[in-house]
């Protein structure tokens, strides 16, 4: 009898660092399965999911481009797929309700652990397109603007090497710097890879203030 192949994924992110995170967290949660390829946005993922054929496709929400919504879509039935968000109540309430795999940035190992044990018991079987719920998805979240509880309540931010997740009632202020956000908090600095005139479309209203072109309070 033959042993059956080890299992394979592909990650998809914008964020080299959370790519290399989720693939570390991988590794300990389940040293068996081979990440084969890793994506920078929705497009390269389905490309690269047709082209290498993983089991497994790790795909995050919100990516320049064709977004990881898009992506599953695209490849419904395909793959299995497993879906990494950082704030989006809504998704996470949806997946929740579909009984569909996510992960939470910054990858926690209990919850990777988790999701590889489900993943291996649902490799036995076909992967399930989500049609209905992808449709819901994709039509809520080109719908706008968040709602009111839908403001991001972290943000994810580069503190040198590592990704960390910040409480926005952890920031003092943001800062404008090129194509990048500066954070301020009590204790460090971090940086987010998005302008501030992206990012304060995504703040609390109630909460933050610009009070300048170049600053959020």
């Amino acid at each position: 009898m033959h042993p059956l192949p080890a299992p394979t994924a592909v990650i998809a992110d914008d964020e080299r660092l959370m790519r290399e995170q989720i693939a570390d967290r991988l590794k300990e949660a389940w040293p068996e399965l081979s990440i084969v390829g890793e994506a920078g946005n929705g497009s390269e993922a389905v490309a690269m999911v047709r082209s290498l054929e993983p089991d497994i496709a790790f795909l995050d929400i919100s990516m320049p481009g064709m977004d990881g919504i898009q992506a599953a879509q695209a490849l419904a039935g395909q793959v299995h797929v497993v879906f990494v968000t950082a704030h989006d109540q809504y998704a996470i309430s949806a997946f929740e309700q579909g009984a569909v795999d996510y992960l939470l940035k910054p990858a926690d190992p209990e919850r990777v652990a988790l999701t590889c044990q489900r993943l291996r018991a649902r490799l036995e079987q076909a992967p399930n397109p989500m049609n209905e719920l992808l449709a819901q998805l994709s039509k809520r979240l080109g719908a706008g603007g968040p709602n009111p509880s839908e403001y991001m309540r972290w943000v994810q931010a580069s503190v040198g090497a590592t990704i960390r997740m910040i409480p926005t009632s952890d920031i003092l202020f943001f800062r404008a710097e090129d194509k990048y956000t500066r954070v301020q908090t009590r204790s460090f600095e971090a940086l987010i890879r998005k302008p501030i005139k992206e990012l304060i479309d995504e703040l609390d209203p109630d909460e933050f203030w610009q009070i300048h072109r170049s600053t959020v309070v």
